[in-house]
């Protein structure tokens, strides 16, 4: 699986389809990664108080990564 996500929503999708196509419900998700459902559900929601080790350990759980690339659009311009 390899998508691009740029905002939590995109992020929160991502996850859901990923858990969907493990089978796996929210709370067995939840469970494998040391959280608690409704954690999950506010990733998979796009919340975007989420605290980054919670969203790491989703990922983990999951099989996936976290990765930094420039943008393809070139729409960030730092100090221009």
């Amino acid at each position: 699986m390899r998508e691009l996500a740029r905002d939590p929503k995109q992020i929160g999708n991502l996850i859901r389809e990923e858990r969907k196509r493990k089978a796996l419900s929210q709370e067995a998700l939840a469970s494998i990664s040391g959280l608690r459902q409704a954690s999950v559900s506010a990733i998979e929601n796009g919340s975007p108080n989420t605290k980054l080790q919670t969203l790491l350990a989703v990922l983990s759980s999951l099989g996936l990564e976290f990765q930094i690339s420039s943008r393809s659009t070139g729409d960030w311009n730092i100090g221009g």
